[in-house]
């Protein structure tokens, strides 16, 4: 039998006058239930199973059905109970199953009486700001926050502001990994070029440097300083894999390495720049720290002449014959013969930059005018046979748009690229010619998304005169 839902308010937190502060005593609840106690210890787990099956057993979140006796005496010689639903009642038999009353005549059971004593640390989040929230806030219970290291990032509206404190609180007390709530208090990408953003501290200590995992990187920054947004790690991953070993990649944008220095790791050339100075240390010591020095090169360096100076700067490396050098793998031991070290790999630096990405949503297109006259006067290495045949870049530019379940963001998109190149651009496949994929990133506001748009180089834009 299914418990019901009165049955079920019992394991609902306690009634609590909404309040600006937190009183985790509040939260103290005795349950009254009934428990089979187990005469024989090694039963325990058969019994458990028997009234599982006949849905005896007390079956709620978070909570184990199996409990040290209540009596003292027992319980130190380990002797255990079982909690049954609260539709048992220890002093009625009528409201046993079949299976319980079987466990008792046989006398391998007997139901006593229980008191299930909760605190504030069982109840959820959810549960407890339920509870210290007003009744009209719990259609919009903040739940969602952005998780960096030990740093939970809020953004909340307004109207929470009474109760921002202690949100953070409880936030903190039911995150074992989170130290440290702060609440941003402007916009990204509007107020300043580096995206950082200015905060306050709704709990713990203002520490604000932390570390971070990612597609199997390590990186270390003090969030205050740089732009970090672990939301985006699925779409580092989606870009990571279009990358190959042995292409370059030209991140413009490239923050302290999110992209570069997994594509690095996996063996994929990365030209990586970013403007502001605290993100160029940082990205300096995730590439140290992550052994990817052979393939990542840092720049510290404004992101519109970075991308004609990087194509320059690709090509004259690739004819100096630049390439990375893989060491081998130890040579196995061999018992017949004495083994041979086998020779270190050399991986040519390619003359041309296969991917661009630039992660700048704000203002990321408006960059696109830059690329106009990038391998102006090397056709040649575009040429039919050249290369294996060398493609032109593919270019992956994040932007915003407005959310919308028609084809308005995509075309407008398109018509803002089309604007910066100089050249007709719509909604489709990137790697025919004219056409954009545009792929749905996340949300970032109810009436707004990021999406990322990806198409190939036009050959009348890579091959234009520069201006």
């Amino acid at each position: 039998m299914a418990n019901t839902d009165e049955e079920m308010n019992l394991f609902r937190p306690p009634l609590v006058k909404a309040s600006t502060t937190l009183n985790r005593a509040l939260f103290a609840k005795t349950i009254n239930l009934a428990a089979a106690r187990v005469s024989k210890s090694q039963d325990i787990g058969r019994y458990r199973k028997i009234l599982e099956t006949s849905k005896d057993i007390l079956e709620v979140e978070r909570l184990s059905a199996v409990a040290a006796d209540p009596d003292q005496t027992l319980a130190s010689q380990g002797r255990k109970c079982l909690l049954l639903r609260p539709g048992i009642k220890a002093e009625v038999p009528e409201t046993w199953g079949p299976a319980l009353k079987d466990g008792v005549q046989k006398e391998d059971l007997s139901v006593i009486l229980y008191e299930l004593k909760l605190d504030y640390n069982y109840w959820s989040y959810h549960d407890i700001i339920a509870r210290i929230l007003p009744e009209e806030f719990h259609d919009d219970i903040p739940s969602g926050f952005n998780s960096v290291g030990h740093v939970a990032h809020l953004n909340l509206r307004d109207r929470f502001a009474p109760y921002k404190k202690v949100i953070a609180e409880v936030i903190v007390d039911k995150n074992p990994l989170i130290r440290t709530v702060i609440n941003k208090v402007d916009n990204v990408g509007t107020e300043n070029a580096y995206r950082t953003f200015q905060y306050e501290v709704l709990a713990g200590e203002d520490d604000m440097g932390v570390q971070v995992m990612e597609s199997g990187c390590v990186f270390s920054f003090n969030y205050a300083k740089v732009y970090w947004n672990s939301r985006l790690e699925t779409e580092h991953s989606r870009l990571v894999r279009l990358f190959q070993p042995g292409e370059v990649v030209c991140d413009v944008m490239a923050g302290i390495g999110p992209f570069a220095v997994p594509a690095g790791k996996k063996g994929v050339f990365v030209w990586a720049n970013d403007m502001n100075p605290e993100s160029y240390k940082c990205l300096l010591t995730a590439i140290e720290k992550n052994k990817a020095s052979q393939f990542v090169r840092p720049f510290n360096e404004d992101g519109r002449t970075f991308i004609r100076k990087a194509a320059d700067d690709v090509l004259a490396a690739s004819r100096r014959g630049e390439a990375a050098t893989i060491a081998p793998k130890r040579a196995s031991r061999s018992k017949a013969a004495v083994p041979v070290a086998p020779e270190p790999t050399l991986v040519p630096l390619p003359p041309t930059i296969s991917h661009f990405v630039m992660n700048l949503p704000a203002s990321a297109i408006t960059f696109l005018d830059c690329f106009r006259g990038l391998y102006a006067g090397h056709e040649d290495l575009f040429a039919a046979g050249a290369g294996g045949g060398r493609k032109l870049p593919l270019v992956h530019v994040h932007c915003f748009a407005l959310k919308s379940d028609d084809d308005v963001p995509l075309l407008d998109i398109a018509e803002r690229i089309s604007k910066e190149l100089g050249v007709s651009m719509r909604p489709g496949d990137a790697e025919r010619e004219g056409e954009v994929a545009i792929h749905d990133v996340r949300d970032v506001a109810p009436a707004k998304r990021m999406f990322c748009a990806t198409f190939r180089l036009p050959a009348e834009v890579a091959f234009a005169p520069r201006p």
